[in-house]
C-alpha cells in the first residue's frame, strides 16, 4: 500500500534526507579521514588524486565507501524495484538506514576518541551502505528526478530544466532547496563534530528516524499521491 503525501509534504521529508546526507558527509570527512559516505563524485576525485600521491589523501577510504554505497544502493535498489511513492518498502530500507546510523553513533560514543584506521574503515563501510541504500529508497519515491546526495545531478537540471514552464520552475525550486538543504546539513555536521563525532552522526540517525515516521504520520483528507516528475 502507498502512503498518499502531498508533494509539498514529500518535498520536504526529501529536503530533511539531503541535510541528513549533508551531515553524514561532513563527520566523514573531517572525522574518518576524509572520506564522503553519500557524495560518491567526491570520492572519485579524491580516490583519483590520492592514487597520484597528492597531499596524502587516503585511497582505502574511498574505495571502501564507494563499495559499500553500491552494496548499499544494490540491496535497496533490489527490495524497492517496481514500486513507486512511500510505502512499507520505503519505510523499512529507511529504518534499516537508520539503525545502521545509531549503530555507528554508538560505537563511536564507546569509542570516545578518534578511531583506528582499520576500525574507521568498518565505520565508513557502515555507513556509505546506509546512504546508498537511502538514496535507493528516495529514488524509488519518485518526487522530480530529485536526488538526495548528488548535488552535480541537482544544479544540472536547475539549470538546464528551470524555466520554460510553471512545472519547470517548480522543479527548479526543488533542486535548488535540495542544495541548499545539503549545504546547511554539511555545516551543521561540521559544526557538531567540533563536539563529538557521534553526535554529529546521532543527529543524522534523528533525522532519517523522523523521516521514517513522519512519512507514515496521518495525512490531510484532501492530500492526493505524488506524482512522479
Amino acid at each position: 500500500m502507498t502512503t498518499r503525501l502531498s508533494e509539498r509534504r514529500t518535498l520536504v521529508l526529501l529536503l530533511a534526507l539531503t541535510s541528513g546526507t549533508g551531515i553524514v558527509d561532513a563527520a566523514c570527512y573531517l572525522g574518518l579521514g576524509r572520506v564522503f559516505t553519500g557524495n560518491m563524485t567526491g570520492n572519485v576525485v579524491i580516490l583519483g588524486m590520492g592514487l597520484a600521491g597528492a597531499e596524502d589523501l587516503p585511497v582505502a577510504g574511498p574505495l571502501v565507501a564507494l563499495a559499500g554505497f553500491f552494496a548499499g544502493a544494490a540491496l535497496a535498489g533490489r527490495f524497492v524495484r517496481g514500486r513507486r511513492g512511500w510505502g512499507p518498502w520505503t519505510s523499512t530500507v529507511l529504518g534499516a538506514v537508520a539503525v545502521a546510523l545509531g549503530g555507528v553513533a554508538v560505537a563511536l560514543l564507546v569509542v570516545d576518541e578518534s578511531p583506528h584506521q582499520s576500525f574507521a574503515l568498518v565505520l565508513t563501510a557502515v555507513l556509505a551502505t546506509a546512504m546508498g541504500g537511502q538514496a535507493a529508497a528516495a529514488r524509488a519515491v519518485g518526487f522530480r528526478e530529485l536526488t538526495t546526495v548528488a548535488v552535480t545531478a541537482n544544479l544540472v537540471g536547475l539549470a538546464s530544466d528551470t524555466w520554460p514552464g510553471r512545472d519547470s520552475r517548480q522543479v527548479g525550486v526543488a533542486r535548488g532547496l535540495a542544495v541548499v538543504a545539503i549545504v546547511l546539513g554539511a555545516a551543521v555536521g561540521a559544526l557538531v563534530v567540533q563536539w563529538h563525532l557521534a553526535a554529529a552522526v546521532a543527529a543524522a540517525t534523528a533525522v532519517v528516524a523522523t523521516v521514517t515516521v513522519a512519512a507514515w504520520a496521518p495525512t490531510s483528507p484532501g492530500a492526493g499521491p505524488v506524482t512522479p516528475g
